[in-house]
């Protein structure tokens, strides 16, 4: 089995949609002088990947008519975000040495499981930020992301709109389930709940507090 690599100065957000993650990623980098590895980070190097060894990750890049994407069923599209998760684990841990090797504090919204988390890095170099389970099934479509729209827009193009969408939601509950927000609440990590009343100042503060950066 090959040797995991060592984060000393790698600091790893993990979460739920709509928690935060990537506000604080770039938010962390900017106040400590850091190297922000935000949302799919992992992106640089899809032209690269071969379909044999990451068919998840390929899966979109390939893909002829992006109707069908939105056509699987609720668990084919669990299955694969499941399968993504695993293949970004991957090229995370090829590209976050080199990263590290900058010198400067390093901030990752990861895709990096629990329990890889739990050897790769001090146990206080990882957060939780969490969300109500069911925003990203009632507020997925709310924000102006091009990729989000162009996926409502999908939808919207389908012959029985309703039944696609609620098809989609369906998806995204299995995805956004209990089961999986109370894996993340009990990994022993340290823990920041969503709170719409909190400015991003004091979320920030908060944060470095809980990854010891004060």
């Amino acid at each position: 089995m090959e040797k995991l690599p060592y984060f000393e100065n790698a600091y790893f957000i993990i979460g739920t949609s709509y928690a935060g993650k990537s506000t604080m990623v770039k938010e962390l980098a900017k106040a400590l002088d850091g190297i922000a590895c935000t949302e799919n980070y992992h992106d640089d190097l899809l032209d690269t990947l071969d379909p044999e060894e990451f068919p998840g990750l390929t899966y979109t890049r390939d893909l002829v008519d992006w109707h069908d994407f939105i056509r699987r069923s609720p668990q084919e599209y669990k299955d694969w975000i499941d399968l993504t998760k695993k293949e970004c684990e991957i090229l995370e841990l090829r590209m976050l040495p080199a990263i590290c090797d900058q010198g400067k504090p390093v901030f990752v919204d990861t895709n990096i499981s629990v329990e890889t988390l739990q050897k790769i890095a001090p146990h206080d170099h990882t957060l939780v930020m969490l969300s109500d389970p069911l925003i990203s099934v009632r507020r997925f479509f709310d924000r102006p992301d091009p990729e989000k729209q162009f996926l409502y827009r999908l939808i919207m193009e389908e012959p029985d709109p309703q039944k696609a969408m609620e098809n989609y939601r369906q998806g995204l509950e299995l995805i956004c389930s209990q089961e999986s927000y109370d894996e993340l609440l009990n990994s022993g990590f340290n823990v920041i709940h969503r709170d719409e009343n909190r400015s991003i100042e004091d979320t920030l503060s908060l944060v470095m507090q809980s990854l010891g950066l004060t």
